[in-house]
């Protein structure tokens, strides 16, 4: 079989010109209201937001990619908080096997969500709904606050920087390059671009669909359990209310603004990689100018979409050019 290839090179320097026209417009609207976008304060914080985002964002890249969705990694993220704070228990020597039991535990919940999707043919949307709201319901009933107590040296991991860069985003920036290596050089990476671009076609071309959705899903609850492990070390405990802030959004958000088709089959975590980092520099901007948190996401949401609006557009105008040459071909023949 011929391996598709997942490069998008002209969706992914799209992107990234539009961060770049993002972070200079955002500068100029900064400086005009008597502040300074790139003052270490604001770097700092631009590049601890999309630390949590993007561990969330790496893994609902690839379910997205399988034509699939996760609205539970809120819900794991929580919960692995949980897990990792209560394990540890103050004690350091705890780590291995809090890190472990996370990574555990989310992957299970993953796989949970990958048999039901792959095995039952239940509607994703409608399968990870469910996953979380029972999780909701766990966290809800044995929870009724912060639980757990996280040594301080795993709470570096959540504060320590070199220069202006936290170390939470180095370790994202790792495994989003791992990503991008398995999407781009090992065999089940080709086959989640073939299984979201057509299942049927992908099945009968050998491909084990069913085996590539489900780590998919797998690695996309793991990349959640590594998020309520940032979580844990920013807190300083574990906490059950974590998935108010509907993180699931805000990464499914990063994933559309880097390019990764909802319907799958196209995309990738570089382009993620800047979706993430668009909304993160959005988000400082409107802090520094301490714009209305209404107005904050009325202009978030005009920027998601534009931007999508253009990818939708971009992508017509492509498919409208293929039958024109197709004509001429057959002609010249």
């Amino acid at each position: 079989m011929k391996r598709l290839n997942p490069g998008n090179f002209g969706t992914t320097a799209l992107i990234y010109l539009a961060l770049a026209a993002v972070l200079a417009v955002g500068g100029i609207a900064v400086a005009m209201d008597g502040g300074n976008l790139f003052a270490t304060a604001n770097l700092v914080d631009m590049l601890t937001r999309t630390s949590l985002t993007g561990f969330l964002a790496i893994g609902m890249t690839l379910v997205i990619l399988c034509r699939s969705l996760d609205l539970s990694v809120g819900y794991v993220a929580a919960l692995s908080s949980l897990v990792a704070a209560t394990t540890m228990d103050g004690r350091a020597a705890n780590l291995p096997l809090a890190v472990g039991l996370v990574l555990l535990v989310s992957g299970l919940i993953g796989a949970a969500n990958g048999a039901i999707v792959a095995f039952l043919k239940v509607n994703p949307f409608i399968a990870t709904l469910g996953t979380g709201l029972i999780l909701k319901g766990y966290l809800d009933t044995e929870y009724k606050g912060p639980a757990g107590d996280v040594p301080a040296v795993f709470q570096q991991f959540g504060y320590t920087r070199i220069a202006f860069i936290p170390v939470s985003a180095i370790v994202m920036l790792a495994v989003a390059a791992a990503a991008i290596w398995f999407l781009r050089s090992t065999r089940t990476g080709h086959h989640m671009y073939a299984v979201g671009g057509d299942v049927d076609v992908a099945r009968m071309s050998g491909i084990r669909t069913t085996r590539v959705l489900l780590t998919a899903h797998v690695l996309c609850g793991m990349c959640a359990g590594l998020a309520g492990l940032l979580l844990a070390a920013r807190f300083g405990t574990g906490s059950a209310e974590a998935y108010t802030n509907l993180y699931e959004l805000d990464a499914i958000a990063a994933v559309v603004l880097g390019g990764t088709l909802l319907l799958g089959g196209k995309g990738g975590v570089a382009g993620t990689v800047a979706g993430v980092a668009i909304l993160a520099v959005l988000d400082t901007v409107f802090n520094v100018m301490q714009i209305d948190p209404f107005a904050k996401d009325v202009l978030r949401g005009a920027v998601i979409i534009a931007a999508v609006a253009l990818y939708a557009r971009r992508q017509l105008d492509r498919t409208a050019r293929r039958p024109r040459f197709a004509a001429l071909e057959g002609r010249a023949s």
